[in-house]
């Protein structure tokens, strides 16, 4: 059950603690939002979730609660501490806890070859959201996501291509995942509020994902760099010796190099970071 925001104001006085913005600590108050994070994320019994950020330990709780093993990292020393003392006694066999940061952390510390069948659960603390979701989409793919995110997070990772919020993060994203249509979240269901509106994101791993090594996502953000320029003279500027190559990929797909690099949906970006002989 998720503590009210009196609730909530009270645990964090009991522990000396103040919200810290720079960390992205607004802390969920509402009920509600944590049973359907449970439900779009199916967490059953002995299903391997990963949590980033804890905080106060709410959405960390219903899960365990659910019967899964728990791996959370949480950057916070003082809430690391409370997480050990509230919650590893009462679960000392599936919940697993590292003190860090989650972007070097992405998967909290839960071994490889159990990340293909785990889930990830969690409230993302907004400021790392992105470069976490690129760590993450660098493999190996988790199977399932339920994150709450910034609503203009939301927005980027499921933008159609020819849309203003279409990028380069969105590429990685729907190239290796389904993207549900995200559900509105109040500020009120968090404690702080944060000035913006979040959205609960549903993502499901696609049967054949397609992860993006370093170089090709190198290439790709270069090209959303220079956005306002057509494709083929992003690619003869910065790399010359593939132009002939995409210039045949993009007509094959039925583009010209005159199309500019949102107007290129996440499909065609993979042929054009694979080459020839890449996915069809």
């Amino acid at each position: 059950m998720a503590l009210t925001p009196t609730e909530t104001r009270a645990l964090l006085a009991r522990l000396g603690h103040s919200p810290k913005r720079s960390l992205g600590q607004n802390f969920l108050v509402d009920g509600n939002i944590v049973r359907k994070s449970l439900e779009l994320a199916r967490v059953g019994s002995e299903d391997a979730v990963v949590e980033i950020g804890p905080g106060l330990g709410t959405l960390t709780g219903a899960l365990l609660e659910a019967g899964a093993e728990v791996w959370a990292v949480e950057r916070d020393r003082a809430l690391h501490g409370h997480l050990i003392e509230g919650l590893a006694g009462r679960f000392p066999l599936t919940f697993h806890l590292a003190e860090g940061d989650a972007v070097e952390m992405p998967l909290a510390g839960l071994p490889r070859e159990r990340a293909p069948g785990c889930k990830i659960v969690a409230n993302l603390p907004y400021a790392i959201s992105t470069p976490w979701m690129d760590a993450v989409l660098s493999g190996p793919l988790p199977a399932r996501m339920v994150l709450m995110v910034q609503r203009e997070t939301a927005d980027r990772y499921a933008a159609a291509h020819a849309t203003r919020d279409f990028g380069a993060i969105s590429i990685f994203l729907q190239a290796a995942y389904e993207v549900a249509p995200g559900h509105r979240v109040s500020p009120a269901c968090f404690y702080p509020r944060p000035d913006v509106d979040s959205a609960l994101l549903h993502l499901v791993r696609k049967a054949d994902p397609f992860v993006f090594t370093a170089e090709q996502k190198a290439l790709v953000r270069r090209c959303f760099q220079q956005r306002r320029k057509q494709i083929g003279a992003v690619i003869r500027e910065g790399f010359p010796g593939r132009l002939a190559e995409w210039r045949e990929l993009l007509g094959s797909a039925g583009f010209s190099p005159a199309v500019r690099a949102e107007a290129i949906p996440a499909k065609v970006w993979i042929r054009l970071v694979s080459g020839p002989s890449g996915p069809a």
